[in-house]
């Protein structure tokens, strides 16, 4: 099963294909992340794994916010200290949120979050109001960073030379 991913619908825990919520901050690179982590659907999950081939929940997270240039500990634990804590009800796209300290994942919208679950599963979309994930969930954390513009706005153009001012 290694490196094998599932189609879209079947990696969702009630089988709906998900987006991230559109909200305000749609050009950040938060929702940018919670849009490139639905990219991994179907990748197992490996313990210790921080690659396409197999991610653990924290080597997911770290993953994905890496693509953006931002550095996460490879650890639940220390993710926790990476950001701003946020509420449920302040939640938006992108953030990290717990489940104690031991697993983490990234919110989408909606009550949903994405994530690496454990052992025997592949990165998948479940919802905050149900079962373990409900009982168990401790908050959220937006990365620092994260808030930045997405796609970056492009650099200002040269300076003209001594010749061009001449001219």
């Amino acid at each position: 099963m290694l490196g094998v991913r599932v189609p879209v619908a079947d990696a969702s825990a009630d089988g709906v294909a998900v987006r991230p919520a559109a909200t305000r901050t749609d050009h950040t690179v938060a929702s940018a992340a919670a849009r490139f982590a639905l990219r991994e659907l179907g990748v197992p999950y490996a313990w210790g794994g921080t690659t396409p081939a197999g991610f653990d929940c924290s080597g997911f997270t770290r993953y994905v916010y890496a693509h953006f240039g931002i550095d996460l500990p490879h650890s639940s634990y220390a993710q926790w200290d990476i950001g701003r804590h946020v509420t449920r009800s302040q939640m938006r796209p992108g953030d990290i949120v717990f489940f104690g300290t031991g697993h983490v994942g990234i919110w989408l919208g909606h009550g949903r979050f994405v994530h690496a679950p454990h052992t025997g599963t592949v990165v998948s979309v479940n919802r905050l109001d149900t079962g373990w994930y409900a009982e168990m969930f401790s908050g959220g954390v937006r990365v620092s960073g994260s808030e930045r513009p997405w796609p970056p706005p492009p650099p200002p153009p040269p300076l003209p030379t001594p010749v061009e001012l001449r001219r």
